[in-house]
C-alpha cells in the first residue's frame, strides 16, 4: 500500500508512476475523500475538547453544589454528535482504504520505462545456446513418448491446464522440488511448509486481492483461496508483527502447488507445460531492513541462478519494465530459460523487490536499535517453478535416440541418469 502521505505530497508523481504501470488512479476522488477526512478529525477533536471542558465545569459546579443539568444535557447532544462523526469517519477511512488498495506500487527509479515486454532490459546472460546434430523436439512430444505425462487423462479428471505426472514423469517433478528445496535450504533459507489455502485478508495483504483476485480459484463456502504462490502464506507469516532489528533479515523457503485460473489468458498456449492452472513451485521470501532491500534483490536473483547454473542450462535475467512489472512489485528481475525445442526463452523465476508495499498492508514492522518503529521490506522469488524448468532440461539434454540424459546433480533425487521410453 502506498502511504496517504506520499499521495498527498506528491499526487502527480503518484498517478504518473501507476500510469507507467498501466494503471489508472481516481485521485481527485481520492484526494476529495482525504481532505473530507481529515476535516472531520479536527471538528470532532474540537468537539472533544469542548466536551471535556464541560466536563471540568460539571464536576466544579457539582462540587459548589450548583445546578449542572444544563451543561450535562451540552455535553450529551457533544457526545452524540461525535459518536455521529466517529461513524462518518469510519466509513470515509473505509472508503478511501478501498481506493488506496487499487493503487500499485511506484516502480523503482532504476526500472526502465515501458509499456511492455518489448521494452524489457536483458542484463546478462548465462551459459552456451546448446546444438543439436538432429532436429530437437519439443518438450511435449518427448513427454508423451517418454510416458511422462498423460495430458489426456489429467483432462479426463480436472479439464485442461491439469497434466498428469506418470511413472519417471512423477519422479522427475519430486526430485526437482526436493533438488530445489534443498539446494535454497543449503544457501541460508529456512524451510516451511505452509496451508495450501488462505483468508482473503493474507491475499489482501499481499497484493493479490483486489486486483488479481479474477485470477484466483476460491472455496466460497468456506472463504478460502487456493494459492498462487508460496509467497502468500509465507509472507503472511510475521503479519501484524513487530521485529527486532536484530532479527533481520529473514530468509524462508517453501515448496508449494500453486493454483492460477489466469483468466482472460488461457488458450495461449493449450500443449504442454507452458500455461496451465496448478503447478509445482520452490519459493524464497526474504524480510529485510529497507536499506538493505536492493542489495538483497541482487542476491536473492543469484540464489535463483544458481539453480540453473548447477543445471548447466543457458539462460538470461531480464529487468522489467514499467509496464511489464506486477501490481505489488517495485523492481522485478526475470530469468528466462532457453528451451531448444521450442525455440524459444521461457519465465521460470520472477525476483522482486516489494519494498514496504506488502508489510504496509500486512502490518509488518521492525523496531531498530534507535527505538523507531519502521515497516520492514520484503522480497520473493521463483527457485524455480517446475513446468517451464522441466520443460528446458528434457529439450536440452535430449539425444537422437529420444533418450533424455539427466544433469549429475538430479541422479541422487532421481535414482538414475537417463529418461527413456
Amino acid at each position: 500500500m502506498i502511504p496517504l502521505k506520499m499521495i498527498r505530497e506528491d499526487p502527480a508523481g503518484v498517478t504518473r508512476a501507476a500510469a507507467d504501470k498501466g494503471e489508472m488512479i481516481e485521485m481527485e476522488h481520492l484526494l476529495k475523500l482525504d481532505e473530507q477526512s481529515r476535516a472531520l478529525i479536527a471538528e470532532a477533536e474540537k468537539k472533544k475538547g469542548e466536551r471535556n471542558r464541560i466536563s471540568e465545569e460539571v464536576a466544579r459546579l457539582k462540587r459548589e453544589g450548583g445546578d449542572a443539568d444544563g451543561l450535562i444535557a451540552e455535553m450529551r447532544d457533544l457526545s452524540s454528535e461525535i459518536k455521529n462523526d466517529d461513524l462518518k469517519l469510519a466509513e470515509l477511512r473505509g472508503e478511501i482504504d478501498g481506493l488506496l488498495m487499487w493503487i500499485p506500487n511506484i516502480p523503482h527509479e532504476s526500472v526502465p520505462v515501458g509499456k511492455d515486454e518489448s521494452a524489457n532490459e536483458v542484463t546478462r546472460t548465462w551459459g552456451e545456446e546448446p546444438t543439436f546434430d538432429f532436429d530437437p523436439k519439443n518438450h511435449t512430444d518427448l513427454a508423451e513418448s517418454l510416458g511422462l505425462i498423460d495430458f489426456a487423462a489429467g483432462a479426463k479428471i480436472s479439464g485442461s491446464g491439469f497434466p498428469l505426472f506418470t511413472g519417471n514423469g512423477a519422479r522427475l517433478e519430486r526430485a526437482l522440488i526436493n533438488f530445489m528445496i534443498e539446494h535454497q535450504g543449503n544457501r541460508g533459507y529456512k524451510e516451511v511448509m505452509t496451508p495450501f489455502m488462505t483468508l482473503p485478508s493474507a491475499m489482501e495483504a499481499t497484493g493479490q486481492i483486489p486486483k488479481l483476485e479474477e485470477d484466483m480459484y476460491r472455496v466460497e463456502k468456506d472463504n478460502l483461496f487456493l494459492i498462487p504462490t508460496a509467497e502468500v502464506p509465507v509472507t503472511n507469516i510475521h503479519r501484524e508483527e513487530i521485529l527486532n532489528e536484530s532479527e533481520l533479515p529473514i530468509f524462508y523457503t517453501a515448496y508449494s502447488p500453486c493454483f492460477r485460473r489466469e483468466a482472460g489468458s488461457y488458450g495461449k498456449e493449450t500443449r504442454g507445460l507452458l500455461r496451465i492452472h496448478q503447478f509445482n513451485k520452490v519459493e524464497m521470501v526474504k524480510f529485510v531492513r529497507p536499506e538493505d532491500s536492493y542489495d538483497e534483490l541482487e542476491s536473492l536473483t543469484t540464489d535463483a541462478e544458481s539453480v540453473l547454473q548447477v543445471l548447466d542450462l543457458h539462460y538470461r535475467v531480464v529487468s522489467l519494465c514499467t509496464g511489464d512489472l506486477s501490481f505489488a512489485a517495485a523492481k522485478c528481475y526475470d530469468l528466462e530459460v532457453w528451451a531448444p525445442g521450442e525455440k524459444r526463452w521461457l519465465e521460470v523465476s520472477s525476483c522482486s523487490n516489494f519494498e514496504s508495499f506488502q508489510t504496509r498492508r500486512a502490518g509488518i514492522r521492525f523496531r531498530d536499535e534507535g527505538g523507531k518503529v519502521r515497516h520492514v521490506h520484503t522480497l520473493n522469488g521463483s527457485g524455480l517453478a517446475t513446468p517451464r524448468l522441466m520443460a528446458a532440461l528434457l529439450e536440452t539434454y535430449q539425444t537422437d535416440e529420444g533418450t533424455v540424459t539427466l544433469p549429475k546433480p538430479l541422479h541422487s533425487y532421481f535414482g538414475s541418469s537417463l529418461l527413456k521410453p
